[in-house]
């Protein structure tokens, strides 16, 4: 009956996917698990998590172990102090190719609250990324709520910008640091847009941001869209979920209408004047609730005189590109590498 009355109070109405959801049996296994130790064991009450326990059943990737054939790895530490670091994904043929590559910044998700690069499944994707395009990857790790809350993780993820542009010499031979894109899923979408307001306005002397590819950004708001009404519960994602992320990240006495969750709301901070601003590859997954946020983002930024693409998958779940028994994930290459291929080209 709540949601009904949200829903009456000005929801955007919008078409939601009638199908029935249907996931391969593996898939359904590891989501459901996901989504319980996330729901009821992990996550307390009182706003705290059961860091051991995530600590525990977190499966790590080590840099020197590589689940994907012709990629290599390597670690680099910035601030000990805040366990600021990242992880460098070089495909081993780069040298054989006689060409520079792209260099992809790649922010995790996990409502800013789990994860890191050397999670397993964070770990794998970045290597299929940098092996596919080929590119080489940088996947940052940045600190965790809500033991540091925001904007502790903005900070971080510009802090290895400037680092790297700062310290070429980090990366590999063939890295071309004026050809790089900003790319994240769900909270990491979310870092990703306001990383690249921040370097708008900052200064750089190697690094030059071509594009940002944002899967799934992590937005939100005080109201109840459409999507959050009918799918409150949803695989990976639901909506208690993500009112407690958002309560664990924001500053206390804030709420959801802040600048940092809800992009084009209110108290939105404006991109119209920056000229810098990077064109943006969408990816929208129809069993998200958080699709109608996401798809409030790309209608904002074309209003905003930006250049935005929106790829939908109507059929696939928040998180869909972690999953490799799922047709999308091995489809969301595609759409990245022309993408990729066509800005990195672009004057």
């Amino acid at each position: 009956m709540k949601m009904q009355e949200e829903y009456a109070k000005g929801a955007a109405i919008e078409a939601i996917p009638k199908l029935p959801l249907s996931l391969p049996w593996m898939t359904h296994i590891a989501v459901s698990l996901v989504s319980h130790f996330t729901d009821y064991i992990m996550r307390r009450s009182d706003g705290t998590v059961n860091r051991s326990l995530i600590r525990l059943l977190d499966l790590k990737s080590p840099r020197i172990i590589s689940p994907i054939p012709n990629v290599s790895s390597t670690d680099l530490t910035l601030d000990p102090t805040r366990n600021l670091w990242f992880r460098i994904f070089s495909p081993s043929f780069a040298s054989s190719l006689d060409k520079p590559l792209p260099v992809i910044f790649f922010i995790h998700g996990g409502g800013f609250t789990f994860l890191s690069p050397d999670s397993l499944g964070y770990d794998i994707f970045c290597r299929r990324l940098a092996r596919k395009l080929p590119a080489i990857v940088i996947s940052v790790n940045y600190r965790l709520c809500p033991e540091y809350r925001f904007p502790s993780q903005y900070d971080d993820a510009f802090d290895v910008l400037k680092y790297v542009d700062e310290h070429p010499w980090e990366l590999p031979p063939e890295a071309d640091l004026g050809r790089c894109f900003l790319a994240g899923d769900s909270a990491g979408g979310n870092i990703i847009h306001h990383v690249a307001v921040r370097a708008c306005r900052s200064t750089f002397e190697a690094v030059r941001i071509r594009g940002m590819i944002s899967i799934q950004p992590f937005f939100g708001g005080e109201e109840r869209t459409a999507a959050e009404i009918q799918m409150p519960v949803a695989p990976i994602v639901s909506v208690e979920k993500t009112d407690w992320c958002w309560k664990a990240f924001l500053p206390k006495g804030e709420d959801r209408d802040h600048w940092a969750v809800n992009v084009s709301g209110p108290n939105a901070v404006e991109v119209t004047g920056l000229e810098e601003f990077p064109a943006v590859l969408l990816f929208v997954a129809g069993f998200d609730p958080l699709r109608d946020w996401q798809k409030r983002y790309y209608e904002w930024l074309k209003r905003s005189g930006k250049e935005a693409d929106l790829v939908e998958y109507p059929n696939t779940i928040h998180g869909f590109q972690m999953f490799p028994d799922l047709p999308e994930s091995a489809q969301i290459f595609y759409e990245i590498t022309d993408f990729v291929a066509r800005k990195a080209k672009a004057p």
